[in-house]
């Protein structure tokens, strides 16, 4: 039995590993800063959460420099990054049954809807999904509660109990806990087992079988 109607998948760490092009793009814009960072997993922090909340928080950048700091990520990141980037295993396989099984399926994800749509779109995956809602350009709508309740006003037809939101950091558990629906934290991706855990998903898996395991049992 399908217990959910409306499954919504975080983007980098959880339908794609995306270190590559983040992290590089990050590298370069830190350069530009005048910091360098020579080693990429140091780096790894910032796939996830919003760069606006990276950047101020963990290189302690007031508004302007984050601002700046954006601008640059952007110039590697729309020529490059994004496509620096790869599908987890299983993920298509998995996109495939859900819509056989006749759900919606909605991508909800800090990163910016038009690059988001261009990534979607580059692995040939954009067919699967229904809506694709991220943050805007200018740097509004990031926090991931925000993007989910602005999904939750597209789909007044349908009650919160059908809905899931599945994610690999804590910003997606939280914004799944704030707006009333269920969640899934995916271990597989940036965000630790120990982050997963604090912040209580209604379930946690170790590998995309385990997605499908409990959205079809």
């Amino acid at each position: 039995m399908n217990k959910y109607k409306a499954i919504l998948f975080d983007l980098d760490g959880t339908l794609t590993d995306p270190k590559v092009g983040i992290t590089k793009c990050v590298q370069y814009a830190l350069k530009k800063m005048g910091i360098v960072v020579d080693d990429l997993n140091e780096l790894e922090p910032f796939i996830g959460p919003p760069l606006q909340e990276s950047f101020s928080k963990i290189y302690s950048f007031d508004e302007e420099q984050t601002k700046l700091a954006i601008e640059y990520y952007r110039e590697r990141f729309k020529e490059t990054g994004m496509f620096e980037n790869e599908i987890y295993p299983g993920i298509i396989e998995l996109l495939t049954l859900l819509k056989e099984h006749q759900n919606e399926l909605v991508v909800a994800t800090s990163k910016p809807t038009v690059f988001s749509e261009k990534i979607l779109h580059h692995f040939n995956i954009d067919k699967y999904f229904n809506l694709v809602v991220g943050s805007n350009l200018d740097g509004t709508r990031t926090a991931k509660t925000e993007i989910i309740q602005y999904i939750l006003d597209k789909y007044e037809d349908k009650e919160k109990h059908e809905f899931i939101m599945i994610g690999d950091r804590k910003h997606d558990i939280i914004g799944a806990k704030n707006t009333g629906i269920h969640s899934m934290g995916v271990s597989y991706g940036y965000g630790s087992l120990d982050e997963l855990i604090q912040s209580n998903p209604t379930y946690i898996v170790h590998n995309v079988d385990s997605i499908k395991g409990k959205l079809l049992s």
